[in-house]
């Protein structure tokens, strides 16, 4: 969520970068509104500063039936201001969360097919197996029993695509544990503060892709970037402690609600799965160098696999509400012939932390919001089509990428 005071200095690049982000929000209502609430704000401070005038004048012996007679007109007044007043916070507070985070300088302008492509690694192969009939071929997954147990796109893994998961898991906790981020398993399910605090859509969003729990104010996670934002909600940290580089991993749910027209078979877009998400928390000044940080740590993972892919700036009309800047690292499909989604990393400067307060106490003792930024280790659907797309044999064998190995017993094929 953006300050309302930074919207006033900022108007220009506010109304930029919400028309470029594809968002129809009006910037001037909601400006027009707090001003009305400012104006009222006043008029209740003026109140109450004559209702406590009134107070202390009765102090120390009988006050006239004037003076009491004022006191319970303001006290009712002031009662029916204050009461307008919580509207008109709230009425705000609901506004601001429609505004998206400003973009930097550097991103492009327009919508998807407006990224710009700033790296690209590895070569392509020709063709490929397609990861969905090669895996039913060989009993490693299985649609038609989870769609019987929980619906369409839900699934089983079997076997060594299973151990194939475990190792990719295990490979990607390798490598952030060797950068420094610390481990944790979060909770599968977050409240609305989390949810909406992190920029994901709120309960009665028609853009909602989150999975609601009927009668609680609760939502099943679509990543661990929603409880690792929480997790210092409502605290400040001292400055010598950040940054903090958090690696959680947790079962993500999405509806996938949004995704007509996108490339949906098999296991590269289901409403369950696993990822290792890596996130920050750090000092204003340390953000867009550790965006690069992140962004390194998600090649280096992909190159040591052994897949072949590209790296995006997303243009504006491709961005969330939280993002300042997002690479897309998407691997080259020799299946599609094509690059296809694989991983992503944000910075999301202090749009999340403002919004969930989490503060830095510097060592000057002046306080301000952090800024929190998250990446993707390993997202492990994906990364099995990737990996059985790029690794699969016509004779019906997978080679195991030679990173994978020590974690299914040293064997070179599956």
């Amino acid at each position: 969520m953006l300050d309302v005071n930074f919207i006033r200095e900022h108007l220009a690049e506010v109304k930029k970068s919400t028309k470029e982000k594809g968002y129809k929000t009006n910037i001037d209502d909601i400006i027009k509104i707090d001003d009305e609430r400012k104006t009222l704000l006043q008029s209740v401070e003026q109140m109450r500063k004559e209702r406590n005038d009134i107070a202390a004048q009765m102090k120390g012996g009988k006050p006239s039936p004037e003076l009491i007679k004022k006191g319970k007109e303001i006290k009712q007044n002031l009662a029916t201001k204050e009461k307008e007043l919580d509207e008109y916070n709230t009425k705000v507070s609901e506004l601001l969360k429609s505004v998206p985070n400003i973009i930097f300088d550097d991103v492009p302008l327009g919508g998807e097919e407006k990224s710009v492509e700033v790296k690209v690694w590895g070569k392509h192969k020709a063709e490929g197996v397609d990861h969905l009939d090669y895996a039913t071929s060989r009993d490693w997954v299985d649609f038609e029993r989870g769609a019987k147990v929980a619906g369409a796109k839900f699934y089983y893994l079997k076997g060594d695509l299973a151990l194939l998961e475990n190792a990719l898991l295990q490979f990607g906790l390798k490598k952030v544990l060797e950068h420094g981020f610390t481990y944790m398993t979060t909770p599968d399910l977050v409240s609305s503060r989390v949810l909406e605090g992190t920029g994901f859509a709120p309960r009665s969003s028609e853009q909602s892709d989150e999975y609601y729990i009927e009668g609680e104010d609760l939502a099943l996670i679509a990543t661990a970037e929603m409880p690792i934002t929480g997790y210092h909600m409502d605290e400040i940290i001292d400055e010598d402690k950040l940054p903090l580089f958090y690696a959680g991993y947790s079962a993500c749910f999405r509806k996938e609600a949004g995704t007509y027209g996108k490339y949906t078979r098999g296991l590269f877009r289901v409403h369950q799965f696993n990822k290792l998400e890596m996130y920050c928390f750090c000092l204003p000044e340390q953000s867009k160098d550790i965006h690069e940080k992140i962004l390194a740590i998600e090649e280096e993972i992909w190159q040591e696999i052994g897949i072949p892919y590209h790296v995006i700036n997303n243009a504006a009309g491709d961005l969330g509400a939280p993002a300042a800047k997002k690479y897309d690292l998407e691997y080259w499909s020799p299946v599609n012939q094509k690059y296809q989604e694989l991983t992503s990393c944000s910075n999301c400067t202090d749009f999340q932390a403002r919004s969930v307060n989490v503060r830095v106490r510097r060592k000057d003792g002046k306080i301000e919001f952090v800024h929190t930024l998250n990446g993707t280790a390993i997202s492990l659907a994906r990364a099995m089509v990737a990996v059985l797309e790029n690794y699969a044999t016509k004779d019906g064998k997978l080679t195991i990428p030679e990173v994978l190995r020590p974690y299914l017993g040293n064997k070179t094929e599956l």
